[in-house]
């Protein structure tokens, strides 16, 4: 563990800090940047379409800067920027819709095919044993962003719960988002 750039303080400061409890021979891990996700930086202060929503906002964008995987012709695939897993995606449907009920049959069915076309490239590239599918439909669901509809695709492997989260509430990411977003994209089948 290192300082990070924006911090004064070495991993021996954070272990010797008041409050942190009886010193143990246990180094702790930081994810501060999960504060991000956890302060609502980036959500939408409003449910309406446009620049607020970054759901909006990312087809806008190279699918570089915007992590993007894939286009489809309603729906496009995202990498999720705060990742349960190593290669956690979304497919977001290009209309501001909030519930699943709304989508049109083109949205429906373009919002399936990418799905399968995920687990599919997922496979490809890392050789997922399993996913969890889904989305949260509505605020008190978990959604999120709960005004522009996303289905997550989570790909998961036999032990991928071991002692990271289950003793360190903390999950190990081998790679860059930028990277997963490369190897997915050229996977796509």
């Amino acid at each position: 563990m290192t300082d990070t750039p924006d911090s004064p303080y070495t991993p021996e400061d954070v272990v010797r800090q008041d409050g942190v409890g009886v010193p143990d021979p246990f180094m702790r891990l930081w994810t501060p940047h999960r504060m991000a996700y956890i302060e609502g930086e980036n959500k939408p202060t409003s449910d309406e379409a446009g620049a607020g929503c970054p759901f909006c906002r990312l087809p806008g964008l190279t699918d570089v800067d915007a992590l993007i995987v894939h286009r489809g012709a309603a729906a496009y695939a995202v990498l999720n920027l705060y990742p349960y897993n190593p290669g956690h995606l979304m497919v977001v449907p290009y209309r501001h819709v909030a519930d699943y009920t709304e989508l049109t049959e083109a949205e429906v069915a373009d919002v399936s095919t990418l799905t399968r076309q995920a687990m599919q490239a997922i496979r490809t590239v890392s050789g997922a044993h399993g996913f969890n599918i889904g989305m949260n439909q509505g605020e008190i669901a978990g959604a999120g962003i709960a005004a522009h509809l996303h289905q997550h695709v989570v790909p998961r492997w036999a032990g991928d719960t071991n002692f990271m989260p289950a003793i360190a509430h903390t999950k190990v990411l081998p790679q860059l988002l930028p990277d997963t977003r490369a190897l997915l994209a050229k996977s796509w089948p």
